[in-house]
């Protein structure tokens, strides 16, 4: 399934800016940045439930958030880019 996380951490002291840090970070491991706060993670119930968990762990609730946008496995037909940087697509062919 395909889920959009898109996140806002305060960032007005160093334990926030390492929370951003670790957020990115945890995002990075399971899907591709779209934006400064938004990535599109490919994955499936359990991968989701662990990252998650992860990031729940990582931000402080009473000064970050973070949201989650279900688009399901028809994902592809709910998503337009239009503009600079290009897109890519997580089920298509890998080239290393």
């Amino acid at each position: 399934m395909m889920v959009l996380i898109t996140y806002d951490v305060n960032t007005q002291s160093p334990t926030g800016q390492k929370r951003l840090r670790d957020i990115s970070k945890q995002c990075k491991n399971y899907g591709q940045r779209v934006q400064n706060s938004v990535f599109e993670c490919l994955v499936d119930p359990a991968q989701f439930t662990v990252l998650r968990n992860k990031l729940e762990n990582i931000m402080d609730k009473d000064k970050d958030s973070i949201r989650y946008y279900y688009l399901g496995r028809n994902w592809t037909n709910r998503v337009e880019h239009i503009g600079a940087k290009e897109t890519y697509n997580p089920e298509g062919v890998l080239v290393l």
